[in-house]
Formats: C-alpha cells, structure tokens, sequence
C-alpha cells in the first residue's frame, strides 16, 4: 500500500504548491517577496498542528523526537529559508528565467546529499531518471537567446549573469540539503508510524521557520508584520495551501527515498507548461517538447524503479 502511496502524495503536493505559489504571487504587490513568503510558514503552522493532531487521534501513535530532531528540523527550516533567499538575489540580477532553470539542479544535489546524509544510494535507473528529468526541465525552462531576462549581454553585464548562475544552482542546493534534512528529521521523530513522524517534522519546521522570520522582520521591516494581517484572508488560504503541500512532501520523503522523491517532484513543471499552453492557446516550440518528453521519460523510469 505505502509503495505507490508516495507517489500519489508527491504528485498532489506538486499541484497544491503550485496553488500556493499562485496565491503567494498575488500577495507579494502588498507585502513584498519576503513578507508573502512569510505567510506560507505564519499562516501553514496552526494547520501543521491540526495535521498532526488528526494523525495522532487517527493512528494512537505518538511522537518523541529526541535532540537530534531538533537539530535536522532545524537544519531543515534554516535551509528552505536560505533557498529561498538566493532566488530572490538571484532574481535582483534580471535572470528570473536561468535561475528558475539553474534551481532545477535540485533532484541530481539532493541524490549526491542522500548519499553522503542518508546512506541512500539510487540505482542505476534512479540515476539515469534523475538526469533526464533535470535536462528536460533546464530545456523548458531555459529562455531563449534575446529574451529579457537571460543571456543578452547588456542586460546587468557577464558577471551579474554569472552571479546570478552561483545563486541559482546554490538555492538548488539549499533546497536538496532541506529536503536530506527534513527526512532526518523524520526519521529521529521517535515514532515508527510515518504520517506522525511526517506531521511531527512539519509542525516542528513551520514553527521555527514562523519565529526565525517574525524575529527578522520585527528588526528589519516591522511594518511588513503588520501588513501581513491585515491581508489575513488570502493569507490564510495560502498558509493552508503550504501547509498541505508541505504535509504531502513528507509524507513521501517518510516513505521513498528523497532522489526519487524531487525528482518525481518535477511534475509540478509539467503540469504548468500545460496549463500556461492550454490557457493562452498557445504552441509549444520544439524545444519545449523536447523538455516535456525527457521529462515525461524521467518521471516513468522513477515510477518503474
């Protein structure tokens, strides 16, 4: 039952975030980027807590996480809040669309983090899977020469192109070593039923993350807390949103390896190109295809592996 269960999980994660990420993008004219990122940790954590509180009542399993919990989870949240950073620097240096390309890295950084953190060593077809679903996603995602944005030379110079490139591939990073992390953090919840340890990690993360931003903002920009509630409304369906995708995350992370994981993940592209296309009539070149079928071919070798 758990075998094709993470799958399901992952896939439904993939189109909550994308939900979030819609909601998030409204809510970013009025709060800024790092006040409507906030939301997605404030808002999601009463939502963790009742996540957790159904999985105890539900299963009479319950959590004892002990220090090195509180140590991964915290490695864990730290890291999301790092990634989250380097896009954003990233972005200041007019490349949206290689950073978006470059942070696509993820699932091949978080295989060789699996390997070092949790002994996980993917398979010969994993490995094969992992890379042809990232090629295909860099493909996609990559713009086009003389499009805004990317690879023209006068715009922000060689060497902002260049930073901008550290800072994606790093926010790549900072999101495979959150991703090993929470599933450390998983693993040392002390308890062997795997949607508590899963709601027990998620409670534990939005709660730091929640205190580690407010505390930031509050010396920084306090004005943006304030403006956070007052917008309460879409901020809430937002926080929902997060929390549930986040809850969908660790679920699978609990139950498969975190490779296979992020790399099944990357559905989530997918389902936007379709989406964009079918909205906007329009059709995609060659080489969006091109990316869509390696794609396509990543995610059914990690679904046969």
């Amino acid at each position: 039952m758990l075998a094709p269960f993470w799958i399901v999980s992952t896939v439904v994660a993939a189109g909550a975030q994308s939900l979030r990420n819609a909601l998030q993008r409204g809510l970013t004219t009025t709060l800024g980027t790092l006040g409507a990122t906030h939301v997605r940790f404030l808002f999601g954590l009463p939502f963790s807590l009742l996540f957790l509180a159904v999985a105890a009542a539900a299963t009479g399993a319950t959590p004892a996480p002990d220090a090195a919990f509180w140590g991964w989870v915290t490695l864990g949240g730290l890291g999301q809040i790092a990634a989250t950073a380097c896009m954003l620097h990233a972005m200041r240096d007019r490349s949206f669309l290689v950073t978006i390309a470059l942070t696509k890295t993820e699932p091949v950084q978080v295989a060789l983090f699996g390997i070092a953190f949790l002994r996980e060593v993917p398979g010969p077809m994993v490995v094969a899977a992992i890379l042809a679903a990232t090629v295909g996603v860099t493909v996609m995602s990559w713009p086009k020469p003389g499009t805004k944005g990317g690879l023209v030379e006068g715009e922000g110079g060689r060497a902002a192109m260049i930073r901008a490139a550290v800072l994606g591939i790093a926010a790549g990073g900072f999101f495979g070593l959150a991703a090993v992390f929470f599933k450390k953090a998983i693993l040392t919840a002390g308890t062997a039923d795997h949607f508590v340890a899963a709601s027990t990690a998620l409670a534990a993360s939005l709660a730091i993350q929640s205190l580690a931003l407010t505390l930031w903002l509050a010396v920084t920009d306090a004005r943006v807390l304030g403006e956070i509630f007052r917008a309460w409304r879409p901020s809430v369906s937002a926080g929902f949103l997060g929390a549930f995708a986040s809850q969908c995350w660790f679920i699978a992370f609990a139950i498969a390896p975190v490779a296979a994981v992020r790399t099944l993940g990357l559905v989530e592209i997918f389902f936007a190109q379709v989406l964009s296309r079918s909205l906007m009539k329009e059709r995609p070149s060659m080489r969006e295809l091109l990316g869509i079928a390696l794609l396509v071919i990543g995610v059914v070798a990690v679904l046969q592996a």
